[in-house]
């Protein structure tokens, strides 16, 4: 029997020939390279996740469904560099950011390691990553997030809320919270261990504004539990529509709408038209920028601007590193602008007149 292993170097292909010739002697099925595709990887990570419990299964479908696209029917022996450099020019015309294809490439290399552990593959390919831009530094003044939640329906506005105040992730923190982990009475709100992105619990006393918000979302669950006749565990359920009753994964339309609609703030008629026109033309300006993940960080700089220790911040948040935290807490301009003014008020107190700055010459030395 013959079999290529896909490569011209002769210590890799010696080294396959020894793991056949070991695998033959166990007694142990002998894998030929050549029909180890692509889709076989996916559904090996898939099971790896599930059974380590290694990452969330919602999130590695989204960052493989990207990779089946292109890669679907390949062997795993042709997936080289050369072929990442050809998605990758695909993805980037798509306008996918160079850290999301990071992202998908970090998922390719665990198929492949893997695949090669299993013997299934010869040998890893050198992969490099791309280079990416600085860390996103967007945050919401409190008159912003006002204007954008102004524009939001009440049950999104209380998610949002949450995410505004403990800088909880929205996806797969506030919007997979259940009623079981809110305690109105004892005004906590939980997240359970195995359920966050650090796999660490959480949890958070309520403000009386967030508890009173909680309360409505809980009372509007409760009426369409009675419109459906189930139990529907969620907080944030869908209240209407073809998903009526299921929790929401994403509400990325919403939030964009919302967006717009504060960027046009009180403008009618031509001058809202005209005003529409133009953030078609520049879908990245001003409120249009933001995503939802912005609240994470306004969080973060709320916290620590309210005086809150940054350990005790970082254990509302669940950040896990200080570089990371400190990432998050973004300075802004007035930031800059108020520590000038305070330097000046307390460098110079005391001082007055002419007094205040010592005349010296500018030039010349005195004996």
């Amino acid at each position: 029997m013959r079999e290529s292993t896909g490569t011209t170097d002769r210590e890799t292909a010696e080294g396959v020939l020894g793991d056949r010739l070991t695998r033959a002697s166990q007694g142990l099925p002998v894998v030929r390279l050549q029909n180890v595709r692509f889709d076989e990887l996916a559904e090996d990570l898939k099971t790896h996740d599930e059974t380590t419990g290694s990452r969330d299964p919602q999130e590695a479908e989204k960052r493989v469904k990207p990779l089946r696209r292109f890669f679907a029917g390949w062997r795993a022996a042709q997936i080289d560099g050369a072929a990442l450099n050809r998605y990758v020019v695909k993805r980037q015309a798509t306008g996918t950011a160079n850290g999301t294809i990071n992202r998908e490439r970090s998922v390719l290399l665990k198929m492949l390691r893997l695949a090669l552990e299993h013997g299934k593959l010869a040998r890893l390919p050198v992969i490099r990553g791309l280079k990416e831009s600085l860390p996103r530094s967007g945050f919401f003044e409190a008159e912003q997030y006002a204007a954008v939640r102004r524009h939001l329906p009440a049950d999104l506005q209380t998610a949002c809320d949450v995410a505004y105040t403990f800088g909880w992730r929205m996806q797969s923190e506030v919007l997979a919270l259940e009623r079981r982990d809110v305690d109105l009475a004892g005004g906590r709100l939980s997240l359970r261990a195995g359920e966050t992105k650090n796999e660490e619990g959480r949890e958070v006393f309520l403000t009386p504004q967030l508890k009173a918000a909680l309360v409505a979302q809980l009372e509007r669950v409760d009426t369409l539990q009675r419109q459906l006749k189930r139990v529907i565990p969620f907080v944030f359920p869908h209240l209407q529509g073809c998903h009526r009753g299921k929790q929401i994964l994403d509400f990325r339309k919403a939030w964009r709408t919302a967006c717009l609609e504060a960027e046009l703030g009180g403008l009618t008629g031509e001058a809202r038209e005209k005003r529409r026109q133009w953030l078609k033309a520049n879908p990245s300006a001003g409120l249009l920028s933001m995503l939802r993940h912005d609240l994470r960080r306004t969080a973060v700089r709320n916290l620590v601007r309210a005086g809150v220790a940054e350990r005790v911040a970082m254990e509302l948040t669940g950040h896990k590193t200080r570089s990371v935290f400190d990432r998050y807490d973004i300075v802004s301009e007035a930031d800059k602008r108020a520590a000038s003014e305070r330097l000046g008020l307390g460098m110079f107190s005391g001082m007055t007149g002419e007094s205040a700055v010592e005349s010296r010459p500018a030039t010349g030395r005195t004996s």
